[in-house]
């Protein structure tokens, strides 16, 4: 029997973890199929998957009609639902963070509302609330890596919370990212109390990098960098990941027991009809770092993925794509801030949307 091709990603240092949750997946028994056969090693969720989870099934009508019965908030109702389905989940990848290195893998993230974006203490708090409902080792608050998530993520992380910071784009943010969690583990060890088992990854986002960059590198000339600029600049956020992390100031953290903050791969499916569908999954596998893949693109990678450690491959390549794109004048600090204002909008109108849906659910109910 021909050895499975997602699993094999595993054996060049990188985890899969598979961007979906719904209620069928668990009962079924399928994610546990995914873990045990495919090596999927943890579970990633967003609004727009509990939206699609709960609009598209009736799995969850029972739940909103017990919730609904006191005067709890629709947002409090959807939370109440997704701590269930993450409890669960978090159950069954239990196995995982429990192998070799306690906590290298096998969490399972549950987002903060996306309407908090930009207001950090409502997301400290709510990250709090979230962290003390699920009451699991193995899950991760997620985060925006937004200026105001900055300061969320420090706290958060002092406050001995797994954090999976979402939604970055650019190379200075994710520095910055990089920067909140090593100053949130200092100010825990300064008071004394444990680093060891606290975990976090930095979510980059690629595939809509390359969706805005492409239509202008046609307009400039540089047709030939279609689908690379993504690719790119991932290769450099490894290249900042492998510098922060081997600093003595870090050595410092490390010898407490701390560990790095991977670099996690988001949305590594393929917008583009003419890229082959598994190329982001393909171009990133390399050592230390997660690539947290949607159903589809992982049953393509199954059936036809190539896995071979490329993340390192010409990096003197990819400086100078980024700079012969900055040299056509294509701004990319303007592409990731309206990246990120057009992120926060894509979770805001589905966790709007589905509100809504438990209100229209309510009401069939009451």
């Amino acid at each position: 029997m021909a050895t499975n091709k997602v699993k094999q990603i595993h054996d060049f240092g990188q985890s899969i973890w598979l961007d979906f949750i719904d209620r069928k997946i668990i009962f079924s028994g399928d994610l546990k199929k995914l873990v045990e056969e495919d090596g999927v090693r943890g579970v990633t969720s967003n609004p727009a998957i509990f939206e699609k989870a709960i609009s598209s099934s009736s799995d969850y009508d029972a739940d909103i009609s017990e919730l609904s019965k006191g005067d709890k908030t629709n947002e409090e109702i959807f939370f109440g639902i997704a701590v269930a389905d993450i409890k669960l989940a978090c159950d069954l990848l239990r196995p995982v963070y429990d192998e070799e290195v306690v906590g290298s893998d096998g969490y399972v993230s549950l987002e903060v509302s996306p309407f908090l974006a930009l207001d950090t203490d409502g997301t400290i708090k709510q990250a709090l609330e979230l962290w003390k409902e699920v009451d699991k080792a193995n899950v991760m608050i997620k985060i925006p890596g937004t200026e105001p998530g900055l300061a969320a993520i420090k706290k958060t992380i002092s406050e001995g919370l797994n954090i999976n910071v979402t939604l970055l784009f650019g190379l200075d943010r994710y520095e910055a990212v990089t920067e909140a969690y090593i100053s949130g583990l200092e100010e825990r060890a300064a008071k004394g109390l444990p680093v060891d088992k606290i975990s976090s990854v930095a979510s980059f986002f690629l595939s809509r990098i390359d969706v805005l960059v492409d239509p202008l590198l046609d307009e400039k000339g540089l047709g030939d960098l279609k689908g690379e600029v993504a690719i790119a600049s991932a290769k450099k956020a490894y290249e900042i990941y492998k510098r922060v992390f081997s600093t003595e100031r870090w050595k410092k953290l490390a010898d407490l027991g701390a560990v790095p903050q991977r670099l996690l791969w988001a949305s590594t499916s393929s917008k583009n009809p003419a890229f082959k569908d598994t190329k982001y999954v393909e171009a990133l596998i390399g050592p230390d770092t997660v690539d947290t893949i949607p159903l589809e693109t992982l049953e393509a990678y199954r059936d036809h993925g190539d896995p071979a450690s490329r993340l390192e491959d010409d990096l003197d390549g990819a400086t100078e794509i980024l700079e012969k794109i900055k040299v056509a004048g294509i701004d990319i600090d303007a592409i990731t801030k309206q990246l990120e204002e057009e992120g926060i909008d894509k979770f805001n109108k589905p966790f709007q949307k589905l509100l809504e849906a438990i209100e229209e659910q309510k009401s069939k109910v009451s």
